[in-house]
């Protein structure tokens, strides 16, 4: 039933909404600006209504996977495990040759569906972090480092190890943001 479930998260990870919201709109959003599948490059390159659709149907997969988890009545563990497959899915979708979005949409929908009394430091880390750095792409980076200690301070860091992989993922795929975000402060 594992094995089944992760599959199943992987696969719901790899359906990429940006995709389908730039066919409706007549645009490839894998070569405009950013070339990123991701609600910020949808937004971006088509306009607001895009943004919210992606990010929309992105933090869906991310709950729905979840939700499928408490169906099937799966050990925290397990359900956090098909977290980061939802996610894993979104960065590397195998139909796009592993190049999919950069994963904060989805990681949203997974992190409110699994605790949101966790996921509040997420928000918490990143609020506090933006109104002394003033840019959300290095508060997010705030925000992951809040999160992870709440998961500490919660005692479920086993639990969470895999979704925290999956972190350092999207971190590593924001890896560009980052930099440039830290080139504009100098």
């Amino acid at each position: 039933m594992i094995g089944l479930y992760w599959a199943l998260s992987y696969l719901m990870g790899n359906f990429m909404t940006a995709y389908f919201v730039g066919k409706v709109y007549g645009v490839n959003l894998q070569a405009e600006r950013s070339k990123n599948l991701g609600a910020r490059n949808a937004g971006s390159v088509i306009g607001k209504a895009a943004f919210v659709w992606t990010f929309l149907g992105d933090a869906l997969k991310g709950v729905l996977v979840v939700w499928l988890g408490y169906l099937w009545q799966l050990e925290e563990w397990v359900m956090i495990g098909g977290a980061a497959w939802v996610i894993a899915g979104h960065l590397f979708p195998i139909w796009l040759k592993f190049n999919g979005g950069k994963g904060v949409a989805t990681f949203i929908g997974v992190g409110i569906a699994l605790s949101p009394s966790l996921f509040l430091w997420m928000i918490i880390g990143t609020m506090l972090s933006l109104v002394f750095i003033r840019s959300l792409t290095l508060s997010m980076v705030g925000g992951f480092i809040f999160y992870i200690g709440a998961i500490i301070q919660a005692g479920k860091l086993e639990p969470y190890g895999l979704l925290i992989i999956a972190i350092m993922c999207m971190l590593i795929k924001h890896m560009s943001n980052i930099q440039e975000s830290l080139k504009r402060r100098k």
